[in-house]
């Protein structure tokens, strides 16, 4: 299998391999933070 990189010789298949396993991205903590947050104000509405 040929590796795939770029003009400045970067290993794009060792970078995705490292995005995957480095955790959650920026947008999906801010919709957990969200999601979160709605829950809470739902749960004290009802209260």
């Amino acid at each position: 299998m040929k590796k795939s990189t770029t003009k400045s010789g970067t290993n794009i298949d060792e970078v995705k391999e490292l995005n995957a396993k480095s955790g959650l991205t920026y947008n999906e903590v801010k919709d957990k933070v969200l999601n979160a947050y709605i829950k809470k104000q739902l749960s004290e509405d009802q209260s």
